[in-house]
């Protein structure tokens, strides 16, 4: 009698692509994904359904869910109902060993640097049109162009000191920024507290890592004054290096610009998608700013990292 062609590795089944979200999506909607992802994995309360478990899994991975990351992973390396991909389970294991998962942390370890670009799976969830491809013609590239950038007005938030308000207001423009970006980025980052620190030393109004700070010419990031300027250097490049997209400054500003490029977009990390969507909100949702492109040249990959606009 001829084998189950359901039991055979050619002959198991792939999930389907991950769907287009409408609305805001919640922490605890994602944790509910990962809860009933698992239900459907092990048939706990539900008959036994792979390939809907990695449906959700996959969902999840995509808000930065570290847990379903691992979980999706270890299917697709072990044939657990769905067809295996290893290419695409290092990638996985990987985002889940950079938030921290210790056994993926050992996995990856073993399987090497992830290559190829990143999976649907871990792809910022807004960015769901195809990249334009590195051939792309200038036709193709000027589709692709995101809205005009525009100057904000906005009030500063509510709880920043009146000092800190007059210092960026003066000096943001030398560094060719709008003030409300700095005071968004300051409010995110330390809630405008001069002496935080963070668990990676990250430190002051800023947060700036004092390595940061030396590579723009700041020698006390612990000075208010001197971290405010370490902080608008870095945000001036980033803004050059990015083009002015508050999306990908705000993603490189927590994670840095080098995993902003290796995710091609905003990593899936579920504190860097969350910071992301502080920073836009605080920005009234704009997504592109006025930026002094001079400070540094665009990054090689930013064409990769927009979807293409109809």
């Amino acid at each position: 009698m001829p084998p189950d062609p359901a039991l055979t590795l050619d002959g198991l089944p792939r999930p389907a692509a991950p769907p287009r979200e409408t609305g805001p999506v919640v922490p605890e909607r994602v944790l509910g994904w990962r809860r009933e992802a698992r239900s459907y994995e092990y048939g706990e309360g539900v008959p036994a359904d792979p390939v809907r478990a990695a449906e959700l899994y996959c969902r999840a991975s995509r808000y930065g869910d570290a847990e379903s990351q691992f979980a999706l992973a270890w299917m697709l390396t072990n044939s657990r109902g769905i067809e295996r991909d290893e290419a695409e389970a290092a990638h996985l294991f990987a985002a889940a060993a950079e938030q921290g998962i210790t056994q993926a942390q050992n996995i990856i370890a073993r399987m090497g640097t992830p290559q190829g670009p990143p999976p649907a799976c871990l792809r910022p969830p807004d960015e769901d049109q195809a990249p334009v491809p590195p051939a792309a013609g200038p036709a193709l590239l000027a589709r692709r162009r995101p809205e005009a950038a525009s100057a904000l007005a906005l009030p500063p938030p509510p709880n920043a000191p009146p000092a800190v308000v007059r210092y960026v207001d003066l000096v943001a423009p030398d560094y060719k920024l709008d003030p409300s970006l700095v005071l968004t980025f300051m409010q995110v980052e330390s809630n405008f507290d001069a002496w935080a620190v963070s668990p990676k030393n990250a430190q002051g109004l800023m947060q700036v890592l004092p390595e940061t700070a030396a590579r723009f010419g700041i020698r006390n990031v612990k000075d208010p004054v001197q971290n405010m300027r370490a902080g608008m250097a870095y945000l001036r490049w980033l803004m050059a290096y990015f083009q002015g997209d508050v999306t990908l400054v705000a993603a490189a500003y927590n994670a840095g610009e080098k995993t902003v490029e290796r995710y091609l977009g905003v990593p899936p990390y579920a504190e860097t998608r969350l910071y992301v969507l502080k920073i836009r909100a605080g920005l009234a949702g704009q997504r592109r700013l006025p930026y002094d492109a001079s400070a540094a040249t665009p990054s090689a990959l930013l064409a990769l990292m927009r979807p293409v606009r109809n």
